[in-house]
């Protein structure tokens, strides 16, 4: 907490709370440090330089700057040298900020790679730097209330100020229902704004705020396949190999797909210890989800010591309950229950697992990229035959397993005469953006990024980065796991490999009906060819099924008609109507009422206790 204004903080005290709210993030060890206009502090994870030497907050000789820092700076070793008189107290990865800080101030940040949130408070200017990583991994939100800046990594820390207003934003609360998350930089509190990903904020005393955006390098692409496929496997390697550096154990999340197969075989180059690399994947009861046979059988060509964790109704109602208690914003993606589970074992056997993380968004790896390429030519067949196929999809799709061919069918044909952006929300998101009021729909399209590209494709990707992987996918992975306190590293999102795929040409992102060629090119050079070959499936959970059997009665207590009226939060939708065709069996309409299911637990547990 700040003081922008010079007087005095009011809640100083409370520090030591935010901390402990904090806790699971950092449990080895608390640092703080109490200025005359300031009070920070940090919850160590140790991970690099496990010595008490390496806690934060971090100074410069001068005591001119101070520092907190959540995350890992992987080029440490060369902005150790680029300073080389800095007289460093430790090995800790996180150091070397300071004196690339103290010489550079926010541009400095162009220089660091890593994955980030960080905090630095300059006492004789009174100006404070905020800022976050360049693809988002790491969360930083703050708060102003009376001529204070508080400032935390996860919103609960920032709730317990005495004067917090829990008002909510609209417009955060539309953007959930649309898409099953909330876009950054709005909360679902009115009051909490996030740090945008790739950005530092400088506030100073008289009010300025100041943007920096931190720079992405730009890796040339080779024209030919080979050539890029060269270069790219290049790239993965050494961002593999920067994010296995660790005092502790190194682990892989493995979904059984292409992705992590890949990042587990160049993980395993350069693993430490007797045991060699192990593996994690979630295994589910229901056949149709679980990833748990595929997972193993590439462990057991990669030669890794694998561990699966079982995962059925009971053990999702478990991680269900503490989620709703941890974490203090809501995510619709059913898949952080099972990440939850999965990190949770993680946390017994290592202190840090990769991911495949970003792999899609970058390389082209989701049907629905297919799809947009498909949708011109829905769109040119005549009436009739469009009404017909329209007809005989949606008549097959309302399976409960995931991702069918005939569900994919119907979601194209019912939205391929619409634009690009509208057709990708109504694939990737919830189902609920057409039953919000026309003005409110038209405000969460509008709030998107505008995205200049006039390739569909190309737009697709550039959207998803920008929003379902960097509010959906890495909130999911950051809360899960930090919840146990594991620290999850993503190589795919290295910014050499980011910069490397912001270039790709349309060929190399799509190839006919195949997703992922140049990557997939790569993947075939060092993984079995029926890996590579293998239909892609992600994390997947079986909600729709459980909606209707051991989650029934919860689901029939949250979404009550009388009790939604009660909260009067959420806006007119026909939500008894779906649950009870999802009931019938008439469709499957778990993907609309599981937002609400979440948004309901939330409510309760955050708001409106």
């Amino acid at each position: 907490m700040v003081s922008l204004s010079g007087r005095p903080l009011q809640y100083r005290a409370l520090l030591g709370r935010m901390g402990t709210l904090l806790e699971h993030r950092g449990p080895d060890d608390t640092g703080t440090i109490d200025c005359e206009h300031a009070a920070l502090g940090a919850e160590r994870l140790r991970i690099v330089d496990r010595r008490v030497r390496a806690n934060q907050p971090f100074a410069p000789p001068s005591r001119s700057s101070w520092l907190v820092c959540n995350g890992e700076i992987y080029n440490a070793a060369a902005l150790r040298a680029r300073f080389r008189q800095y007289p460093y107290r430790s090995r800790c990865d996180v150091e070397p900020l300071v004196p690339l800080l103290c010489a550079e101030g926010p541009s400095g940040l162009d220089a660091a790679d890593g994955m980030f949130a960080l905090a630095w408070w300059s006492p004789a200017s009174r100006t404070l730097l905020l800022a976050r990583d360049r693809a988002g991994e790491k969360p930083l939100f703050y708060t102003e209330r009376s001529g204070e800046l508080w400032f935390a990594s996860e919103i609960q820390a920032l709730l317990i100020h005495p004067d917090f207003s829990r008002e909510l934003d609209d417009l955060a609360l539309s953007e959930f229902l649309a898409l099953g998350y909330v876009r950054e930089p709005r909360t679902m509190f009115r009051s909490i704004r996030k740090v945008p990903a790739g950005v530092s904020l400088t506030f100073g005393p008289d009010g300025s705020l100041t943007r920096h955006t931190i720079a992405t390098p730009i890796v040339a692409v080779p024209p030919s396949m080979p050539a890029a496929r060269r270069v790219l496997r290049g790239l993965l390697e050494d961002a593999v190999s920067k994010q296995m550096t660790a005092d502790v154990p190194v682990g892989v999340f493995a979904s059984g797909g292409v992705d992590s197969a890949l990042i587990t075989a160049l993980a395993q180059r350069h693993a430490v210890g007797g045991g060699g690399l192990t593996t994690f994947t979630a295994s589910f009861d229901n056949s149709a989800y679980d990833e748990g046979p595929a997972a193993s059988r590439i462990a057991t060509a990669l030669r890794t010591r694998h561990v699966e964790i079982e995962v059925g109704e009971r053990q999702l109602a478990e991680a269900l309950q503490v989620l709703v208690q941890g974490m203090a914003e809501p995510l619709a993606d059913p898949a952080l229950l099972p990440t939850y589970l999965v990190s949770r074992e993680a946390k017994n056997h290592v202190g840090v697992v990769l991911t495949g993380e970003g792999a899609d968004e970058l390389f082209g790896g989701y049907p629905t990229y297919i799809g947009h390429r498909a949708a011109a030519a829905v769109r040119g067949l005549p009436e009739w035959f469009h009404r017909a196929l329209q007809t005989a999809t949606s008549r097959t799709a309302a399976t409960h397993r995931p991702n069918t061919l005939p569900f994919l069918l119907q979601r194209l044909v019912a939205h391929a005469g619409e634009g690009w952006r509208q057709r990708h929300v109504a694939w990737f998101g919830t189902g609920w953006l057409p039953h919000l009021e026309a003005d409110r729909a038209a405000e969460v399209i509008e709030a998107l990024p505008r995205i200049e590209e006039a390739d569909a494709v190309a737009g697709a990707r550039a959207l998803d980065f920008q929003t379902y992987l960097r509010d959906g996918l890495l909130v999911k992975l950051d809360r899960a796991s930090m919840l146990v306190s594991l620290e999850t590293r993503s190589p795919f999102l290295d910014p050499y490999v980011r910069g490397f795929a912001a270039g790709l040409p349309p060929q190399f992102v799509i190839d006919g009906w195949r997703t992922k060629p140049l990557l997939k090119a790569v993947a075939a050079e060092i993984l079995p060819p029926w890996v590579v070959r293998r239909r892609k499936r992600g994390l997947s959970v079986p909600i729709a099924s459980w909606i209707n059997q051991g989650l029934r009665e919860e689901v029939d207590r949250l979404l009550d008609p009388r009790k939604i009226v009660s909260q009067g939060v959420l806006p007119t939708l026909p939500i008894r109507q779906l649950l009870e065709e999802h009931r019938r069996g008439e469709a499957n309409h778990a993907r609309s009422l599981w937002p609400l299911i979440v948004l309901q637990y939330w409510l309760e547990h955050w708001v409106l206790e």
